[in-house]
């Protein structure tokens, strides 16, 4: 069975899903953060359906991926400046935004699907006059399916085309293209991991535990193992604490930032060692193991100070 199908690519991408979250004919503003809302919690369509703030590359794309979890929709932008445009919509609501430079990827869980409401609302209202009921109560049932949120939210997951955790290709120790093709494997596998786990794991939600998990899907389907040094550039961690990287994204002020990298780092071997043990396993096998044994291998690092 095929694990990813294709959607729409090229230049039809964004179109397509414009269609669908009509917020992406926004362009940030103050003006613009109010027409969202109207938008997205009352499905108004936007008043002007352009798209020229977006670039758009012929090599964009948008896919299915087959998980453990059911299945996902992958957006690929392959310029930076629609990423950041995208993100700001979606995730910052049509407010202006600064995107980290280190941020390549997000998965946007719970997006306001009205064309699933308007197209039930229309099957809906059809079914009942052929029925013979005359005077649907579309509220009532509008009332009725909104309350199952598996209904009308969807996921979908974005992930731009750079440098993963923003580390050059030198940094990384491959050839720029390389590490182009290496860290857009590395991003994908990580979002689906997210993606895997607030499903399947909801209640087990940890920030630092879920990136570990996740960069550690993505280098061991990447590369067929578990590559430490890899993970210490992305984090910026190594045995001794923390220099500089993504760690301190997921890090509460209160905390102690070196004792975390050193647990993290110590827990990034234990995940070596298992990845040695179990090679070439399915797509998401290894992240499952892992949260399989998340307690386990949390008490094998629990007195480091």
């Amino acid at each position: 069975m095929e694990k990813k199908s294709s959607i729409a690519d090229g230049y039809n991408v964004l179109p397509y899903l414009a269609k669908i979250y009509q917020q992406l004919y926004l362009v940030p503003g103050e003006e613009s953060a109010k027409e969202y809302v109207k938008i997205v919690r009352s499905g108004k369509e936007a008043a002007n359906k352009d798209l020229s703030h977006f670039r758009m590359d012929p090599s964009d794309s948008l896919t299915l991926e087959k998980t453990p979890a059911g299945e996902v929709r992958i957006l690929t932008l392959h310029n930076r400046k629609d990423f950041e445009m995208f993100y700001t919509i979606v995730a910052h609501k049509c407010v202006p935004y600064q995107v980290p430079a280190s941020l390549g990827a997000s998965l946007l869980d719970g997006m306001i699907n009205w064309e699933k409401i308007n197209r039930h609302e229309q099957e809906w209202v059809a079914e009942q006059k052929k029925a013979g009921n005359p005077c649907p109560d579309v509220d009532a049932e509008f009332q009725r399916f909104t309350s199952d949120k598996k209904n009308y939210l969807d996921a979908l997951i974005v992930l731009s085309y750079g440098p993963y955790s923003n580390i050059s290709a030198q940094a990384a120790g491959f050839a720029p293209e390389e590490w182009l093709s290496l860290s857009g494997s590395i991003r994908k596998y990580h979002e689906c991991t997210h993606f895997i786990c607030r499903r399947l794991y909801r209640e087990k939600i940890d920030p630092i535990w879920d990136e570990l998990v996740a960069d550690a899907e993505g280098i061991y389907e990447t590369f067929g193992y578990m590559d430490v040094k890899l993970e210490e550039l992305f984090l910026g961690i190594n045995e001794n604490g923390y220099d500089k990287g993504r760690l301190e994204n997921y890090v509460k002020p209160e905390d102690d930032i070196q004792v975390i990298a050193r647990t993290c780092h110590a827990l990034l071997l234990k995940f070596e060692e298992l990845s040695k043990n179990h090679e070439r396993m399915e797509p998401y096998a290894f992240a499952l193991l892992l949260e399989e044994k998340k307690e386990e291998l949390q008490a094998m690092v629990s007195d480091i100070s």
